[in-house]
Protein backbone atom coordinates (compact mmCIF):
# COMPACT_ATOMS: atom_id res chain seq x y z
CA UNK A 1 0.00 0.00 0.00
CA UNK A 2 2.91 2.59 1.22
CA UNK A 3 4.43 1.58 -2.68
CA UNK A 4 1.36 2.54 -4.12
CA UNK A 5 1.00 5.77 -2.51
CA UNK A 6 4.27 6.93 -3.28
CA UNK A 7 3.93 5.98 -6.89
CA UNK A 8 -0.16 7.79 -7.10
CA UNK A 9 2.14 10.89 -5.37
CA UNK A 10 4.99 10.93 -8.09
CA UNK A 11 2.83 10.47 -11.14
CA UNK A 12 0.44 13.79 -9.82
CA UNK A 13 3.52 15.44 -9.26
CA UNK A 14 4.59 14.61 -13.36
CA UNK A 15 1.13 15.63 -14.27
CA UNK A 16 0.98 18.79 -12.50
CA UNK A 17 4.36 20.07 -13.59
CA UNK A 18 3.20 21.49 -17.14
CA UNK A 19 0.28 23.06 -15.65
CA UNK A 20 2.55 25.41 -13.09
CA UNK A 21 5.09 25.86 -15.45
CA UNK A 22 1.88 27.41 -18.13
CA UNK A 23 0.26 29.32 -15.38
CA UNK A 24 3.87 30.95 -14.36
CA UNK A 25 4.34 31.83 -18.04
CA UNK A 26 1.30 33.42 -17.96
CA UNK A 27 1.81 35.94 -15.02
CA UNK A 28 4.71 36.79 -16.62
CA UNK A 29 4.61 40.76 -18.01
CA UNK A 30 4.45 41.27 -21.61
CA UNK A 31 8.63 41.98 -22.27
CA UNK A 32 9.31 45.98 -22.54
CA UNK A 33 10.22 47.46 -25.81
CA UNK A 34 12.93 49.81 -26.10
CA UNK A 35 12.76 52.99 -28.27
CA UNK A 36 14.99 56.03 -28.85
CA UNK A 37 14.32 58.98 -26.57
CA UNK A 38 12.88 60.70 -29.88
CA UNK A 39 9.93 58.72 -31.69
CA UNK A 40 6.74 59.57 -33.95
CA UNK A 41 3.68 58.78 -31.99
CA UNK A 42 0.23 58.71 -33.38
CA UNK A 43 -2.19 61.17 -31.55
CA UNK A 44 -5.53 59.01 -31.38
CA UNK A 45 -8.20 59.15 -32.29
CA UNK A 46 -7.49 61.83 -34.57
CA UNK A 47 -4.50 60.35 -36.14
CA UNK A 48 -1.97 62.90 -35.79
CA UNK A 49 1.56 61.89 -36.34
CA UNK A 50 4.32 64.28 -34.41
CA UNK A 51 7.61 63.71 -33.09
CA UNK A 52 7.89 63.20 -29.46
CA UNK A 53 10.71 63.63 -26.59
CA UNK A 54 10.15 59.93 -24.22
CA UNK A 55 11.63 61.69 -21.39
CA UNK A 56 11.54 59.82 -18.32
CA UNK A 57 12.39 62.26 -15.95
CA UNK A 58 9.12 64.12 -16.43
CA UNK A 59 6.00 61.82 -14.38
CA UNK A 60 3.24 63.21 -16.68
CA UNK A 61 3.21 63.78 -20.13
CA UNK A 62 2.73 67.29 -22.08
CA UNK A 63 1.28 68.27 -25.38
CA UNK A 64 1.82 71.47 -27.01
CA UNK A 65 -1.76 73.86 -27.27
CA UNK A 66 -2.24 77.27 -28.43
CA UNK A 67 -5.62 78.93 -28.99
CA UNK A 68 -6.92 78.06 -25.95
CA UNK A 69 -10.59 77.96 -25.28
CA UNK A 70 -12.59 76.49 -21.87
CA UNK A 71 -16.04 75.93 -22.33
CA UNK A 72 -19.22 74.00 -20.44
CA UNK A 73 -20.29 70.85 -22.59
CA UNK A 74 -22.65 68.77 -20.45
CA UNK A 75 -21.83 69.96 -17.27
CA UNK A 76 -18.21 69.02 -17.53
CA UNK A 77 -15.23 71.42 -18.48
CA UNK A 78 -13.63 71.11 -21.89
CA UNK A 79 -10.96 72.95 -23.62
CA UNK A 80 -10.27 73.54 -27.49
CA UNK A 81 -6.73 73.96 -28.54
CA UNK A 82 -4.58 73.69 -31.50
CA UNK A 83 -1.69 71.74 -32.19
CA UNK A 84 0.78 72.67 -35.10
CA UNK A 85 0.05 70.80 -38.24
CA UNK A 86 3.37 68.71 -38.48
CA UNK A 87 2.65 68.59 -42.87
CA UNK A 88 2.17 72.29 -42.72
CA UNK A 89 3.50 74.50 -39.77
CA UNK A 90 1.70 77.71 -41.07
CA UNK A 91 -1.41 75.91 -40.27
CA UNK A 92 -3.02 73.99 -36.47
CA UNK A 93 -5.51 71.35 -36.13
CA UNK A 94 -7.99 71.82 -33.63
CA UNK A 95 -8.70 69.42 -30.55
CA UNK A 96 -11.44 69.25 -28.25
CA UNK A 97 -11.04 67.21 -24.81
CA UNK A 98 -12.69 67.10 -21.55
CA UNK A 99 -10.46 68.72 -18.31
CA UNK A 100 -9.65 65.73 -15.97
CA UNK A 101 -8.25 67.86 -13.50
CA UNK A 102 -5.21 70.72 -13.28
CA UNK A 103 -1.44 70.02 -12.20
CA UNK A 104 0.41 72.60 -10.66
CA UNK A 105 3.78 73.07 -11.71
CA UNK A 106 6.93 74.53 -9.76
CA UNK A 107 8.98 75.90 -13.05
CA UNK A 108 13.05 75.94 -12.60
CA UNK A 109 12.62 79.54 -11.79
CA UNK A 110 10.34 78.67 -8.05
CA UNK A 111 7.21 80.72 -10.02
CA UNK A 112 4.30 78.42 -10.19
CA UNK A 113 1.80 77.31 -13.13
CA UNK A 114 -1.30 76.31 -13.39
CA UNK A 115 -1.90 74.07 -16.56
CA UNK A 116 -5.16 71.75 -17.56
CA UNK A 117 -4.78 68.08 -18.15
CA UNK A 118 -6.58 65.95 -20.98
CA UNK A 119 -6.67 62.28 -21.42
CA UNK A 120 -4.99 61.15 -24.61
CA UNK A 121 -4.48 58.36 -26.50
CA UNK A 122 -0.69 57.83 -28.08
CA UNK A 123 0.41 55.07 -30.24
CA UNK A 124 3.83 54.32 -29.66
CA UNK A 125 5.54 51.56 -31.84
CA UNK A 126 2.86 49.03 -31.53
CA UNK A 127 1.62 49.88 -27.95
CA UNK A 128 -1.04 51.86 -27.34
CA UNK A 129 -1.79 54.36 -23.89
CA UNK A 130 -4.07 56.22 -22.71
CA UNK A 131 -2.70 58.73 -20.07
CA UNK A 132 -3.39 62.16 -18.92
CA UNK A 133 -1.35 65.49 -20.28
CA UNK A 134 -0.80 68.29 -19.42
CA UNK A 135 -1.41 71.28 -21.80
CA UNK A 136 1.53 73.89 -22.05
CA UNK A 137 2.31 76.63 -24.77
CA UNK A 138 5.46 74.64 -26.12
CA UNK A 139 6.13 76.22 -29.54
CA UNK A 140 9.72 77.39 -28.18
CA UNK A 141 10.47 73.66 -27.74
CA UNK A 142 11.71 71.23 -29.88
CA UNK A 143 9.55 68.79 -29.96
CA UNK A 144 5.10 69.28 -29.44
CA UNK A 145 5.12 66.02 -27.16
CA UNK A 146 6.86 65.32 -24.40
CA UNK A 147 5.95 61.76 -23.65
CA UNK A 148 6.53 61.41 -19.67
CA UNK A 149 6.54 57.85 -17.79
CA UNK A 150 3.34 57.36 -16.99
CA UNK A 151 2.70 56.45 -20.78
CA UNK A 152 5.74 54.49 -20.83
CA UNK A 153 5.73 52.66 -17.69
CA UNK A 154 5.82 48.92 -17.58
CA UNK A 155 5.69 48.68 -21.19
CA UNK A 156 8.53 51.01 -22.98
CA UNK A 157 12.31 51.42 -22.37
CA UNK A 158 14.33 54.57 -23.18
CA UNK A 159 17.56 54.41 -24.96
CA UNK A 160 19.22 57.32 -25.11
CA UNK A 161 21.68 56.90 -27.59
CA UNK A 162 18.65 56.03 -30.24
CA UNK A 163 16.26 57.95 -31.99
CA UNK A 164 13.35 56.81 -33.93
CA UNK A 165 13.63 53.02 -33.82
CA UNK A 166 9.68 52.50 -34.29
CA UNK A 167 6.82 53.93 -36.11
CA UNK A 168 3.23 54.23 -34.87
CA UNK A 169 1.72 51.00 -36.06
CA UNK A 170 -1.25 50.31 -33.54
CA UNK A 171 -3.90 48.03 -34.47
Amino acid sequence: MDFFLRTAWVVLFWLLIPTWAMAAQQDRPAPEVIMGWVERVDILPEGIQLKAKMDTGATTSSLNALNKQFFEQDGQEWIAFDIVDPENEQNTIRIKREITRYVRIIRHDGNHQRRPVVRIGLCMGDIYREAEMSLIDRSELTYQVLVGRNHMAGAILVDSARTHTQRPACP
